[in-house]
């Protein structure tokens, strides 16, 4: 039994190399990705080669986007899921976004915090003298109180 698609009468057939540079991923990137259950596995020909439909580009850009913008494997599955049900769809894939917007901005904040500490340091700090005096190896080597 045959469990992979079978490709429409017509439709293009393209190699993974073409697919990856449509899609601007590595190869091995999409051999993860069918691994991971983010992209079917494609029919092969009597040759192995893997055949991809266009429809594979498209899925891998949404991959690489989502990506991009912060999304986990996991949560991204969860989009992919999401972007076919056209029920409640839209209303789960704006519920992940404004979930993974909130985990950034908590991020920012955390950065933002680091970066005034760092600062902090660099403005104490003379920038010679003996290391025992130095502020940044001082405040590494302590514990932190807030």
């Amino acid at each position: 039994m045959n469990t992979h698609k079978h490709l429409a009468q017509g439709a293009p057939r393209l190699t993974i190399g073409r697919v990856a540079r449509a899609a601007g991923v590595g190869i091995d990137t999409i051999r993860y990705y069918e691994r991971e259950g983010l992209l079917p596995e494609p029919e092969r020909r009597l040759s192995g080669y893997r055949d991809y439909t266009p429809d594979a580009i498209t899925q891998l850009r949404f991959i690489r986007r989502a990506k991009e913008l912060g999304f986990t494997l996991e949560e991204i599955r969860e989009l992919l899921t999401l972007s076919a049900d056209r029920e409640r769809g839209v209303r789960g894939v704006k519920q992940r976004a404004e979930t993974r917007l909130a985990e950034i901005e908590r991020r920012i904040r955390e950065l933002k915090r680091v970066q005034r500490g760092l600062k902090n340091l660099i403005d104490a700090c003379p920038g010679h003298g003996a290391l025992e005096g130095c502020p940044i190896l001082d405040a590494l080597s302590h514990e932190e109180t807030r």
